[in-house]
């Protein structure tokens, strides 16, 4: 018996190695689903890799990038302007010193009645301070506002008989008056061109990559390398106006914004395109500008004046800009 059981045991060893030795079966063919299409197995994940990091912008690519979007916001804002409400020089440098700290709608509401009041640097010069004081109280720090701006009247009528000098180096000497000051009255009121470097300005360069300095002055000077010169009065204004209505400092309107592709800062603020419309401002929004008289080629509907201010105390256009 032992010996008939030996050829089965080495028939099953055989069909053993046999088994090991056949090639595995191919898979199944996948079967088709509903839609006639074929279900493909699932895949095992794939492996996460860190993205490589971004290859640096050259200067030459910042400056064509730079470029571009003075070129779209000019599209975008051709009605670019100084949004404070003048006449002639000396009241823009008035009007200008008085915004540091607050609005130009402020600014706008409230000069009417100080220039009816004291129309030339005479006037305003020999002026009581305690009435300049109260007619500029809505601008804040109204007493060493009234301080600088009857400052300067006195320096205008003593210095530059009467007249607002043309030349930077004279604009600084005057009491309140800084380099942002003075390129807002050279590049408005006598056509020479300079960059206004103000919050709206220091923080979209940063945003955009022209700078990385919190400096006015050094941005003032990068920023002017990068563009020509004619450019630097009308850049000022158009990236202002872009501040100062799309991209906000605490929730631009990314998903709203027209120079996203050019923008290395898309993504800071709201990017879903409904809920950016809605953080739209002044013309761009449906709203009132800041100017009381705003250019004839402003698309916006003018700000109203100050409350209880009669109609006749509002300043009529003159076509001085």
């Amino acid at each position: 018996m032992a010996r008939k059981a030996a050829p089965a045991k080495k028939s099953a060893a055989k069909k053993a190695a046999a088994k090991k030795a056949a090639p595995a079966k191919k898979a199944a063919p996948a079967k088709p689903t509903a839609g006639g299409g074929a279900t493909k197995p699932a895949k095992p994940a794939a492996t996460v890799r860190p993205a490589k990091p971004a290859k640096p912008e050259s200067r030459l690519a910042m400056i064509r990038r730079a470029r571009r979007i003075n070129r779209e916001l000019a599209e975008v804002f051709p009605y670019a302007h100084p949004e404070l409400d003048f006449r002639n020089p000396f009241e823009l440098l008035v009007a200008t010193v008085l915004s540091a700290q607050t609005t130009d709608l402020r600014v706008n509401q409230t000069t009417p009645a100080l220039f009816a009041q004291y129309p030339t640097p005479e006037d305003l010069a020999a002026a009581v301070p305690e009435e300049v004081e109260e007619l500029i109280r809505p601008t804040g720090f109204f007493r060493a506002k009234t301080k600088s701006i009857m400052g300067l009247a006195a320096a205008l009528r003593d210095d530059h008989g009467g007249e607002v000098p043309g030349r930077l180096e004279d604009l600084v000497k005057l009491p309140g008056v800084g380099r942002k000051t003075a390129f807002v009255v050279l590049g408005n009121a006598f056509g020479v061109p300079g960059i206004t470097v103000d919050t709206h300005f220091m923080r979209l360069a940063r945003r955009w990559r022209w700078t990385e300095s919190d400096d006015p002055v050094k941005i003032e000077a990068e920023v002017a390398e990068i563009f020509p010169k004619s450019d630097w009065t009308m850049l000022s204004h158009r990236v202002i106006f872009h501040g100062r209505r799309i991209c906000h400092a605490r929730k631009p309107a990314c998903g709203a914004c027209p120079i996203t592709a050019l923008c290395p800062a898309y993504g800071e603020g709201e990017t879903d395109p409904e809920k950016a419309r809605k953080l739209l401002k002044y013309e761009k929004g449906g709203y009132p500008g800041q100017r009381l008289n705003p250019p004839a080629d402003y698309p916006g509907r003018p700000a109203p004046p100050a409350p209880g201010v009669a109609p006749g105390a509002v300043q009529t256009p003159s076509g001085a800009e």
